[in-house]
């Protein structure tokens, strides 16, 4: 039961922590001048990642690099199984033609990747660091795009963290904020790893088990949130480029940098599954999404019941 209440508080201070963290890194980088479309690409899009990096980096400090691993492949298959899903269900999302020429198929490649970066059962630091600057190269790519077309909407929202007049900005409480967000955050993290690994010694499950599911859906909260409220108002498109947005960060910038810190070993169990079940959910997004450049309310609904199968048989196997 304590583990459970840590697994609660960690996964609260992980949203929390996330949000402070982001909106006082926005708010101070608008302060200065720096243009929204960079603070959109940038520093929100990584902040929104926040949770997932932190609890891989706790997992990888404390030699749970099997639940450091569920956490990202976990979070991709969460992400398009119940954010896609739910969101599609309150309303049909529509797609972006650019998202299904660029983005969608590079978040198949990506996912591709770190599935033949793992075939020799492990990523190594070299694996990680192909990942990461992979990550610098894509993140270079938007910025560029963004700039060539400003009324593109590659950039994730961030008008929610720059309420304020830029004059009226006061840094140093965004910098608190800020300071105050990693805090949590590093916390937080700390609290769902013990917890989680408590959990599955005790249920004597793997620890990348308990990695794709309860600590998946933990750090996928905030991508969500945000996807949620698009879809409440009416932003559907929103929706599904965070949630691919998220997946080619998760890999490139979350597993690149937790293998290059630490070699991840890669279970002969995730190979045979768990990487598929994410490959085949990013691949079947493509097809569907292609046609009328809109993903209906029954396709969201049977991604929703792909995910809930998927856990079943995670959980049963």
């Amino acid at each position: 039961m304590l583990d459970i209440v840590y697994i609660i508080i960690g996964i609260i201070g992980l949203v929390w922590g996330g949000n402070w963290l982001v909106t006082g890194s926005a708010r101070l980088a608008e302060s200065f001048g720096i243009p929204r479309l960079i603070v959109g690409l940038t520093i929100v899009a990584f902040g929104t990642s926040s949770p997932e990096l932190l609890v891989n980096l706790s997992a990888v400090l404390n030699g749970s690099t099997d639940l450091a691993l569920g956490n990202v492949v976990g979070s991709n298959i969460t992400n398009i199984g119940v954010i896609l899903g739910v969101s599609g269900i309150i309303a049909p999302i529509l797609v972006r033609s650019s998202l299904i020429r660029r983005e969608i198929p590079i978040m198949i490649g990506v996912a591709l990747l770190a599935f033949v970066l793992s075939l020799d059962t492990q990523l190594g630091q070299i694996d990680g660091i192909i990942l990461v600057v992979g990550f610098v190269i894509f993140n270079a790519l938007m910025i560029w795009i963004t700039l060539q077309d400003k009324s593109s909407q590659h950039a994730p929202d961030v008008s929610e963290f720059t309420t304020q007049e830029i004059t009226s900005i006061n840094r140093l409480l965004e910098a608190g904020r800020l300071v105050a967000g990693l805090i949590i955050l590093v916390i937080g993290a700390n609290l769902t790893v013990t917890g989680a690994i408590n959990i599955a010694t005790a249920l004597g499950v793997s620890q990348l088990v308990i990695g794709v599911t309860l600590v998946a859906v933990g750090t996928s909260l905030p991508e969500l949130m945000a996807s949620l409220i698009a879809a409440i108002r009416k932003e559907s498109d929103l929706a599904i480029g965070n949630v691919v947005g998220s997946n080619i960060i998760n890999i490139l910038l979350i597993l690149g940098a937790t293998s290059a810190i630490k070699a991840v070993d890669v279970p002969a169990s995730a190979l045979q599954f768990d990487f598929l079940v994410m490959i085949a959910f990013s691949i079947v997004l493509l097809p569907l999404a292609w046609t009328n450049q809109k993903l209906a309310r029954w396709e969201c609904g049977a991604f929703l019941v792909g995910y809930i199968g998927f856990v079943i048989v995670t959980l049963v196997r």
